[in-house]
């Protein structure tokens, strides 16, 4: 059960193999996907159906898609951050009432002939869209999976960018240069303030955390976090005892251990279903006493963000900010 738990709320705490899209040769479409799979029809599909960070990616890279799967909007009625730019009123949202669940009438009547997702090896099925479902899909449309695991951020942004060209998307466009300028320029950033974070060893640990447990997440298991060590130097904790079960993204620990790392900085997973650093304090003393804690040394971290150019660029350009203020403090 812990188990289980687990990898649902903290999956992408966190992409496989790659692959070559060739679109319409002999009037196929084709496209190899992560899980190694020749994706096939009969032309280019016209009407995608993704889960919401896959949607976002598609609509950076110039494929809009006519409806949508997992976290799309908030009580508050705003987008949630992993739709990325996706407009919720121009999809229809599928969502099932449980994980990896969709509703299947509102699927059908989309007439869709293409259904992308994430693509985690550990886990059976697609992001959102359990193998149950999957099976119960591909009998209207092929399914392709982009790898969300086992790879660094720009390998991932490639694979997004490679679909959508499949897809007939301009992913050369002015506005994609201009997404991938503004990308790097963000990188160039965080490099700098890595840099100075090592210079006066300093470490960021990233957290997740709900009413029993308390994760502190591995950077190398996840696309973004591993980049940001490796080939940007941000000083990213990497916790002593991964768990071993669920892909070993993460070490749990009770609240009365959440004080086993004290690091300069606390990088907390944004999404709607963990808690945020107040619903962290109430009631966690021990969580309450860290240093970063008292000082109010919290960043973001947007976990599974769309994978595109756009999105990320945003991202470090916030995360950038929001580390010049808390070092700081």
């Amino acid at each position: 059960m812990r188990r289980t738990v687990a990898v649902v709320l903290l999956l992408g705490l966190v992409a496989g193999c790659g692959g070559n899209a060739q679109t319409e040769q002999g009037g196929q479409w084709s496209f190899k996907d992560d899980r190694g799979k020749e994706v096939t029809a009969p032309e280019r599909p016209k009407r995608v159906v993704a889960q919401v960070s896959a949607a976002g990616a598609l609509k950076d890279f110039g494929v809009n898609v006519v409806g949508t799967f997992g976290p799309l909007k908030r009580a508050d009625g705003s987008t949630d951050p992993e739709a990325g730019s996706i407009d919720p009123s121009q999809v229809t949202d599928i969502t099932g009432p449980g994980y990896g669940e969709i509703d299947f009438e509102k699927f059908a009547a989309l007439n869709a002939d293409l259904v992308v997702s994430g693509y985690y090896p550990e886990v059976t099925g697609l992001w959102h869209l359990t193998g149950e479902f999957e099976e119960k899909v591909l009998k209207v449309a092929p399914t392709v999976g982009i790898g969300q695991s086992k790879i660094q951020l720009p390998q991932g942004v490639k694979r997004f960018q490679e679909l959508a060209k499949a897809l007939g998307g301009d992913t050369e466009s002015a506005k994609v240069k201009a997404d991938e300028e503004a990308f790097t320029k963000a990188a160039d950033r965080l490099k700098t303030i890595g840099a100075k974070m090592k210079a006066a060893n300093q470490k960021i640990q990233v957290v997740g955390a709900d009413p029993k447990l308390f994760y502190v997440a591995v950077p190398a298991r996840n696309p973004d976090l591993d980049w940001y060590v490796t080939e940007l130097g941000l000083p990213l904790l990497t916790p002593e005892k991964p768990d071993t079960e669920g892909g070993g993204y993460f070490q749990s620990l009770s609240w009365e251990n959440s004080g086993t790392y004290k690091e300069h900085v606390i990088m907390w997973d944004t999404r709607q279903h963990v808690l945020n650093p107040e619903q962290m304090k109430e009631g966690h003393p021990v969580f309450q006493a860290l240093p970063a804690v008292q000082a109010g040394r919290f960043v973001e971290w947007n976990a599974v963000a769309p994978l595109s150019y756009s999105s990320y660029a945003k991202i470090m350009n916030k995360l950038a900010d929001q580390l010049d203020t808390a070092l700081t403090r």
